[in-house]
């Protein structure tokens, strides 16, 4: 049998074209929800057209807490060693798919070694070889290729990354991210949340970026510069919210007219938002792989990142240097390109990899 394991709506996003070609093609799978992201998630589901989970592990609000994270951690291990006929349905020769570098990429891996299933890790091979940018991630993701069977690499990059893992190694060329935009792309642009104007879109989230006070301050004064010259939609994470009312910060940044700070957005009517903007500034690796995909300039506020799509071409890293910045924000035009056409979909060559674990005989509700 194929499980597939996943607990955000990122990992969704990048997970649903695999689970779509899985119905297609008719071969059954394992849905199972780690229950990391609840807001939205349901929304996600009927939007991509795929399956409910068959198994669903924490039903409550979104983790956005280390301390709420490590309740959840123990609860899904404990989960995961009394009830394992009952996640995998007794299963001993099936795959378990994992994707990315979060905690329910983790404990998705750890399950299956539990169940002495093999592991298949979606997106892998990708560093940034700074253990603390992005933290945790890096550190994830390298526990990750030792516990997995199967790495499925986006480019010839990744898999250079992994040269010495003794593991099976498949070139999906580029991210599943790709199909997930297609699939997208068929809708019509959900516009009455879409501005008439030149906006920039701004989101931010990753732990190094929002934990830290003096931080936040430096990443909040590039902001306030970049608002001096354009319209800004701040989407909130939850937990960059939180931080920002944390540190007292948040009404300062509501109170600049041109800023307009927005909650999350589902996935359908971000993607409509973000093909009509004018560049994107973000910390987050998905959104560099979306941008490079569609063409749209963005500036990376971090020092390292673990991603190649789009540096040199869309992308331009900041180290947040002020004079990398300005430079961009002035220049932004000349990063600007159609979005890419790809021959092959990485989500395809991944099915056609996995489809020898299919089996007909293991029951998802015993």
């Amino acid at each position: 049998m194929i499980h597939i394991v996943i607990g955000t709506k990122a990992q969704l996003v990048k997970m649903a074209p695999i689970m779509i070609r899985l119905t297609a093609w008719k071969i059954p799978y394992n849905f199972i929800f780690t229950g990391q992201h609840q807001d939205t998630i349901e929304e996600m589901i009927k939007d991509f057209g795929v399956k409910q989970p068959d198994k669903v592990l924490y039903k409550g609000s979104d983790i956005t807490s280390v301390s709420a994270m490590f309740f959840w951690a123990l609860r899904i291990i404990w989960a995961s060693l009394i009830q394992k006929s009952y996640i995998f349905g007794g299963d001993r020769e099936g795959i378990v798919l994992v994707h990315g570098d979060t905690f329910s990429t983790l404990l998705g891996a750890l399950m299956g070694k539990l169940a002495h299933l093999k592991i298949g890790h979606i997106e892998s091979g990708l560093r940034s070889y700074n253990l603390f940018h992005p933290f945790p991630e890096e550190i994830t993701r390298i526990l990750i290729f030792h516990f997995s069977h199967v790495l499925f690499c986006p480019g010839d990059w990744a898999m250079r990354n992994v040269i010495n893992f003794k593991r099976e190694k498949i070139n999906t060329l580029e991210n599943t991210l790709y199909d997930s935009l297609i699939s997208t792309s068929k809708y019509p642009d959900r516009v009455d949340h879409v501005p008439d104007y030149p906006f920039v879109i701004i989101s931010l989230h990753r732990y190094e970026n929002i934990f830290k006070k003096s931080k936040f301050q430096e990443i909040l004064h590039i902001i306030d510069w970049i608002a001096d010259y354009y319209k800004i939609i701040f989407i909130l994470h939850p937990s960059t919210e939180k931080q920002l009312c944390r540190f007292g910060l948040y009404e300062k940044l509501n109170g600049n007219k041109f800023i307009s700070l927005r909650p999350r957005y589902n996935h359908s009517d971000f993607i409509s938002l973000l093909r009509k903007c004018e560049f994107v500034v973000t910390d987050g690796g998905s959104l560099q792989e979306e941008t490079y995909y569609l063409g749209i300039p963005c500036l990376l506020l971090r020092k390292v990142t673990e991603r190649k799509e789009g540096i040199g071409k869309n992308v331009v890293l900041s180290n947040y240097d002020e004079q990398v910045v300005k430079e961009f924000s002035q220049k932004y035009l000349q990063y600007k390109f159609e979005p890419i056409i790809l021959e092959d979909s990485p989500s395809d060559l991944i099915v056609r990899k996995i489809r020898k674990y299919s089996s007909d005989s293991i029951s998802l509700t015993q």
